[in-house]
């Protein structure tokens, strides 16, 4: 039978093991701050939610954050070329040429819905009745509609399916649905 005897000095192992959690707190914040200083380079690159110069898609789980972006910063967006889906919708105070191009958003968990969309100028827009599915492609231009709006000019309206998702959400926890003109 062998008996080992191992005396552990406490002050020693104390400070190896304080010096290893120091060690390993110093690698923590240095990854953070890396991170910190990474995503606000990112963020001063990607701070829009949408590209610039080309065509856009807008599908329906960016259709509301696309929507408030742009009417938020009408500056930031005009000439941007966007495409997207949704149902021909006309106020009375629109002109021949404009509809407004609108979807659905739930704004609550019992399916309550309010209307949201672009106001859209075309040519041919007489052509569509309301509650008509199009998808079109066009430029963002800020034109005056009880202020300033921001207006897709449509280079491209074709009839369309209505699609199987509808309904838009949403663009983040902090939406409060107010009354609006449309």
């Amino acid at each position: 039978m062998f008996i080992y005897n191992i005396k552990i000095n406490g002050s020693k192992l104390f400070k190896g093991i304080f010096m290893i959690m120091i060690i390993l707190l110093i690698f923590i914040m240095g990854i953070v701050i890396f991170k910190i200083f990474k995503g606000a380079s990112n963020s001063e690159n990607n701070s829009s939610c949408l590209p610039y110069n080309k065509v856009s898609k807008i599908t329906t789980s960016n259709y509301s954050n696309v929507l408030k972006a742009v009417h938020e910063n009408i500056d930031e967006y005009v000439g941007t070329k966007i495409n997207f889906t949704g149902y021909v919708y006309r106020v009375l105070d629109l002109k021949e040429n404009q509809f407004v191009l609108a979807r659905d958003m739930i704004i609550s968990s019992d399916f309550q819905s309010v209307i949201v969309g672009f106001l859209c100028e075309c040519e041919n827009a007489k052509d569509f009745e309301d509650n008509t599915w199009v998808e079109i492609t066009g430029e963002i231009i800020k034109g005056d509609y009880h202020g300033d709006m921001p207006i897709v000019k449509v280079t491209n309206i074709n009839k369309t399916d209505k699609p199987n998702d509808e309904y838009v959400y949403p663009p983040d926890e902090s939406y409060i649905p107010t009354a609006g003109i449309v």
